[in-house]
C-alpha cells in the first residue's frame, strides 16, 4: 500500500493490471483535466475492470498464493489505521524483549473497547528485516497472550490478523521456547472467558498462524491462504523438488473455498475486484462488518458456555467417516 511497486515485483498473471495502473498514472501526473486525458483514462480504468474479472475469475490455487503474497496486499497496521481508532501499541512479553513480527494493543471500534493482535511484515527491506518479514519469535506470541489475559481481565473481546510464512525456525527462537510459546497459546485461547474474532488476510501459514487463530469466530478473505505448510516446504518433502509448489497448492487445499467446506474456518469475506490490494478501504469495510456482526453474536452469550463453544468448535475439526 506504501508506495510505488514496480511491474516484475508482482505476480506474472497480473503484469498486464500493473502495465495498465502505470499507464493510468503517467497520464494522471499530465493533466488530468484536460478532456482528451479524461477520454483516454476512462478508457483504460475499464479495460483495466476487464482485466481485473478475467484474470480473477479464473485464479488457480497457486496463483492465490501468489495474490495472498502480494507485495501491496493490506498488512495488520493497515487495517488497524483503516478500522480502529485510538489504537495503543503495547510492547514486550515481560520475559526476553519485544518483537516487531507481532503487534499487539488496546483500541476502540466506536464506543467498544477491544484487543487487536496480527502479524505484521515489511514493506520495505528496511522494515522486512525489523520485522522479521512477518515470522514471530516466541516472545511475539508471549506478548500476544499478555494483551489478550489483559483484555480477558477487563472484559474486552479480542481480534486478531492471521498474516505470517510461519513462526521463525532459528536456533535462538527454539532455544527461547519457540514451541512452548506457541502451544500456551493454544492452550489459553481456548479457554479465554471473552469473544475472539480471527481474520486471515493473507498467508496463514501452519503454526506460526495458529499460535494467535484460536478463536470463537474464523473469516478468511477471498484470496488468502490458511495450511499445515507452504507449498514450497510441500513440494520440497513430498517430491524433493521445491518447483513442483503449484502442484503442491492444489493438493493442499489452502484456498478459503476448500477451508470453508472443510470446516476450518466459518466464513469467507470476499474480496474487492482485483483482491484486497486494488481497494484496501472497501475490504476494511467488509472486515468492520463482520466484527460488528460476530460481535452482536458472542457479546450476549455467558463465558462458561462460551469458552464450551469453542471447545467444541475446534474438537470437531479433522472428524470424519470411514467407510467399508
Amino acid at each position: 500500500m506504501e508506495g510505488p511497486v514496480t511491474t516484475a515485483a508482482v505476480p506474472e498473471f497480473e503484469r498486464p493490471i500493473a502495465e495498465l495502473l502505470k499507464e493510468i498514472d503517467a497520464l494522471q501526473a499530465l493533466e488530468p483535466s484536460d478532456p482528451k486525458v479524461q477520454r483516454k483514462l476512462e478508457r483504460l480504468r475499464k479495460k483495466l475492470d476487464t482485466y481485473r474479472r478475467q484474470i480473477y475469475s479464473r485464479l488457480t490455487p497457486w496463483e492465490i498464493v501468489q495474490v495472498a503474497r502480494h507485495p501491496q496486499r493490506p498488512y495488520t497496521l493497515d487495517y488497524i489505521r483503516l478500522i480502529f481508532d485510538d489504537f495503543i501499541e503495547l510492547h514486550g512479553d515481560r520475559r526476553y524483549g519485544d518483537d516487531p513480527a507481532i503487534v499487539a494493543g488496546l483500541a476502540f471500534l466506536g464506543d467498544q473497547p477491544m484487543a487487536v493482535v496480527g502479524h505484521q511484515k515489511g514493506r520495505d527491506m528496511q522494515e522486512k528485516l525489523r520485522r522479521n518479514f512477518g515470522m514471530p519469535h516466541p516472545e511475539g506470541y508471549r506478548k500476544a497472550l499478555r494483551v489478550m489475559k489483559l483484555a480477558e481481565k477487563f472484559s474486552r473481546p479480542v481480534v486478531t490478523f492471521v498474516d505470517t510464512p510461519g513462526a521463525y525456525p532459528g536456533i535462538g527462537a527454539e532455544a527461547r521456547g519457540q514451541a512452548q510459546a506457541i502451544a500456551e497459546n493454544l492452550q489459553e485461547m481456548s479457554r479465554l472467558r471473552v469473544p475472539i474474532l480471527v481474520f486471515v488476510i493473507g498467508e496463514g501459514g501452519s503454526g506460526g498462524a495458529l499460535g494467535i487463530a484460536v478463536g470463537d469466530r474464523i473469516y478468511m478473505l477471498q484470496y488468502a491462504i490458511y495450511s499445515v505448510i507452504s507449498p514450497e516446504g510441500c513440494a520440497s518433502i513430498l517430491w524433493r523438488d521445491a518447483a513442483k509448489a503449484r502442484e503442491a497448492a492444489q493438493a493442499l487445499r489452502l484456498t478459503a473455498r476448500d477451508l470453508l467446506e472443510l470446516g476450518v474456518i466459518d466464513e469467507v469475506l470476499e474480496e474487492p475486484l482485483g483482491g484486497a490490494h486494488a481497494d484496501p478501504e472497501a475490504m476494511a469495510l467488509r472486515i468492520k462488518d463482520a466484527i460488528l456482526r460476530g460481535l452482536q453474536e458472542l457479546c450476549g452469550i455467558p463465558p462458561d458456555e462460551l469458552v464450551r463453544r469453542r471447545y467444541e468448535k475446534f474438537r470437531r475439526m479433522g472428524v470424519f467417516d470411514v467407510w467399508r
